[in-house]
């Protein structure tokens, strides 16, 4: 039976997206002997790991991680070597030029090119050679060109031996392979944006009540593990969870296992100099007397507190101190805004400050510690100002916390060549206005590919950091983001759009891979539509219940859309082996059951509320199911943290329903009901009814239009549209391509045009709908050009944009309606039509925009 079982997961798991392309690229992986190629695995028995003594410890690390990588894929334990010279066969080496004497001896006898890595940041080689040195007969010699390089190199042949990045964080089964070859040749890669992290955030209840049920705390122990994922995820940089909690003071061996592993360390955008805000308010730990978060009356306090900071990163034993992304500047306390009298005077002088501490604690000029200046919130708003800091400082604007970025170098108003370069950072999870989102995944990898590819297109490649929150929940999006990261000039539309069914392929085999990915693309677009947290009763319409029938309205469709894409969901799941069970429901299963759920017991609550106001019998079926759809979630919570013996109790407990203000619930409450005396006759109930209507409640004589479904298209200037896979509430989306091209005039001709037929003369209304997304250029707005067959276009302005003003005031209220339902609408009339066929040509004139349908009506 055994057999069986291996035999079975072999064929579903052992076909991977490099599968098609195996024993035919250089280095790629395949189970089947070619010529020259290497073994890593033969008949059960893997490869000899080699990795200098001498070596960075980052470097011992990997190799160490590849050995036991090794032996999960075959099932025996594989050697660590620090001594070739009693070595025959074959063999990996891994090792750092300049820093390996193997790989230097190889390269000074000329048998390996390291032109590709030499000088290059974080670059690795990976060749298989013929007799590199006595007594072996072959090798796979992976060269990095610093302790990074040689780990990416390294992890990026784990990952295509079949073990997941996500092996650990998401039980993803290692299919077993008695054979393993590597194709001869050789192949080099390198990162374009030079730093890719993570930020974990929000994390409490969920993650901090994990970790301290599995590791006592947020703590190394824990850490140990987002560091790996990290590093396998080919990401360099971290700002640390901080509600509440202090990284190097919590447990000191965590920053010296960041940097022992080989990921840079920073802090969060408002916790400046290498301090945790927690800090602070310890002052025994700080070693100053603390007092008022002001500079203006508490300078010499706070300056002593940063020098402290600066002073631990450097307490690594040797030279340097530990590698580091430091965070200049300063916003209020507990990650506020600071007084509105601040002077920008004054912030240049906190940071002039900042870098004379640096300085004089490094010993060395404040330029070579590398800095971030982050443009958070009311942060850009000095910057826009008038603000600067000196030119080595990295400048990294943010999004609005909902996924559309603020603000990236202007030509002619940026200096777009300045050493420290731009970043972004970017949300998939978020406490604030209108509401906190951070149960689950609700972000469109188009969405996160548009905005990013934007984003370094118009300069902003020195660092991508992702808010990820419990990191958890965010696998599907955080892998895209740090593939994304890796080379963004790889990720073109054509490869986005391949993404889910490649990465489902990696996780689960070939086999469902498309199907899978599908419902990746499809759970992503309905998340989207709407936070959970921002669900109730009352947020959809629902039909009239009179008659035996009820008419689900718009709620109604929606609720069939996810019970349909559940029955998918279910449909995959029965075709998977065990081993892939806690993997499926952890990333597919679970997501897209909960809100489903939800969606199911609010439609409910809403149908129990609507029948009881008319003593309606039938609200009693409304109330049983709000009830058990209630349950349902508490029963799919407990079965989470059941899986695998417990390993990740706690780690889905933020509360996600009956909000009420911007913040959380203090626990889950389920959606009052009313029972009417009486029973619901069995006959007098139709369920199958209540999914009847279309999703989108419109008016008999509207027409629709998928922007998808164009009928022309015209490039100009260098500039399309492009319809965009996973983009939007519709089939696809509609974006300028490429993207970060200055702005068009309707001379250009870049337009669509869709062709319509109107049976009445007289007025005709157009509603564009689009995504939303901000000016990043701070110029006015985002415009397009709409006209009616051959007449003027007129101009159409999407002003969003959030001021931090308060919820009272226009713009502000018109950006929440626009960040809640994820959609913005642009309305243009058109009068003295006449009957018959016409054409809508839309413009390009900004960047930016992101067109998902038009809606006619007289």
């Amino acid at each position: 039976m055994k057999a069986v079982v291996v035999a079975f997961i072999i064929a579903v798991f052992a076909a991977g997206p490099w599968v098609a392309s195996a024993c035919e690229r250089p280095v790629s992986i395949c189970e089947k002997e070619t010529p020259a190629s290497l073994a890593l695995i033969r008949d059960g028995q893997p490869i000899r790991v080699y990795v200098d003594a001498s070596a960075d410890s980052a470097v011992r690390h990997v190799a160490a991680d590849f050995a036991d990588d090794l032996q999960r894929v075959s099932g025996t334990s594989a050697k660590l070597i620090t001594d070739l010279r009693a070595m025959d066969g074959e063999v990996v080496i891994v090792g750092v030029l300049g820093q390996s004497p193997v790989i230097d001896r190889l390269v000074r006898a000329r048998k390996i090119d390291v032109s590709a890595v030499r000088g290059n940041w974080e670059a690795f080689n990976q060749v298989v050679l013929e007799r590199p040195l006595p007594g072996i007969k072959r090798a796979l010699v992976i060269i990095g060109s610093d302790r990074r390089g040689a780990i990416y190199g390294t992890y990026d042949i784990s990952e295509k031996m079949g073990v997941s990045p996500w092996y650990w964080w998401a039980d993803v089964p290692v299919a077993p392979k008695s054979n393993l070859f590597v194709v001869a040749g050789e192949r080099s890669d390198r990162p374009r944006v030079r730093y890719r992290g993570i930020f974990i955030n929000d994390e409490d209840p969920a993650l901090k009540g994990w970790a301290t049920k599995k590791f006592g705390g947020v703590n190394s122990r824990m850490y140990e593990h987002v560091f790996e994922l990290t590093l396998r995820l080919k990401g360099n940089y971290i700002w640390p969870a901080m509600w509440g909690k202090a990284f190097a003071v919590d447990d000191p061996q965590s920053p010296k296992i960041a940097d022992a592993m080989g990921v840079v360390m920073g802090t969060s955008h408002h916790e400046p100099m290498m301090r945790a805000h927690k800090e602070w308010h310890l002052n025994k730990e700080s070693g100053v007397t603390g007092g008022k978060w002001d500079y203006v009356t508490n300078a010499s306090n706070l300056r002593a507190f940063w020098r402290g900071g600066i002073e631990r990163m450097m307490s690594k034993p040797g030279k340097g101190g530990y590698e580091s992304l430091v965070t200049v500047g300063m916003r209020g306390d507990g990650d506020e805004p600071m007084s509105e009298s601040t002077a920008t005077a004054l912030l240049e002088k906190i940071v002039q400050d900042q870098r004379q501490i640096i300085a004089e604690v490094t010993r060395q000029p404040a330029e070579k510690t590398p800095q971030v200046w982050a443009l958070y919130k009311e942060v850009q708003q000095y910057y826009d100002h008038g603000m600067r800091v000196p030119d080595d400082v990295t400048l990294l604007f943010a999004d609005d916390n909902w996924g559309q970025i603020r603000r990236l170098p202007v030509v002619g108003q940026d200096k777009l060549d300045r050493k420290g370069g731009y970043g972004v950072y970017y949300h998939f999870d978020y406490v604030g206005a209108p509401r906190n989102y951070k149960w689950l995944n609700t972000n469109q990898i188009g969405k996160v590919w548009q905005q990013m590819d934007l984003a370094y297109n118009r300069g902003a490649r020195n660092l991508w950091i992702v808010n990820v929150g419990d990191i958890k929940p965010m696998e599907y999006p955080l892998s895209f983001f740090m593939k994304m990261a890796w080379n963004p000039e790889r990720m073109t539309p054509e490869a986005m759009a391949s993404y889910p069914s490649e990465w489902a392929a990696e996780l689960f085999g070939a086999e469902n891979a498309t199907e899978i990915g599908a419902i990746l693309s499809e759970y992503s677009r309905l998340a989207s539509r709407r936070k959970p947290e921002l669900l109730d009763q009352n947020t959809y319409t629902i039909g009239e219940g009179a008659g035996p029938e009820l008419d689900g309205g718009e709620f109604g469709a929606i609720v069939n859309e996810w019970q349909a894409l559940i029955t998918r969901v279910r449909a995959v799941k029965a075709k998977l082996p065990e081993q892939a069970q806690s993997a499926y429901f952890q990333i597919v299963e679970y997501p897209a059951e909960a809100i489903g759920n939800l969606y199911g017991m609010y439609y409910a609550a809403a149908w129990n509320k609507r029948l009881a106001s008319r003593n309606d019998a039938r609200a009693n079926y409304f109330a049983d199911w709000v009830e058990t759809a209630y349950q349902r979630d508490q029963d799919l919570t407990d079965q989470y943290h059941a899986l695998n013996g417990g390993k990740w109790d706690g780690m889905i407990n933020q509360v996600h329903m009956s909000y009420v203000i911007w913040n959380d619930p203090t626990q889950q409450t389920m959606p009052s009901i009313t029972r009417v005396a009486g029973e619901t006759p069995s006959d007098k109930l139709s369920v199958a009814p209540v999914f009847k209507s279309a999703p989108t409640v419109r008016a008999a004589n509207e027409r629709v239009i998928e922007a998808v479904d164009y009928t022309r298209s015209t490039k100009g200037n260098g500039v399309e549209w492009r319809a965009i896979a996973d983009l939007g509430q519709a089939k696809g989306a509609m974006i300028f391509y490429p993207q970060g091209v200055a702005s068009s005039t309707t001379e250009d001709n870049v337009r669509l045009d869709y062709d319509f037929e109107t049976a009445q003369g007289g007025s005709v209304r157009v509603r564009l709908v689009l995504s939303p997304t901000l000016d990043t250029s701070s110029k006015g707005g985002l415009r397009l050009g709409l006209s009616l067959d051959d007449g003027a276009p007129q101009i159409l302005t999407s002003t969003l944009q959030p001021t931090g003003g308060g919820a009272n005031t226009p713009q502000e209220q018109a950006w929440y309606k626009a960040v809640i339902g994820n959609v913005e609408w642009l309305d243009a009339r058109f009068d003295g039509v006449a009957p018959g066929k016409h054409t809508l040509k839309v413009w390009r004139l900004d960047d930016n925009v992101v067109l998902q349908k038009l809606v006619i009506a007289p």
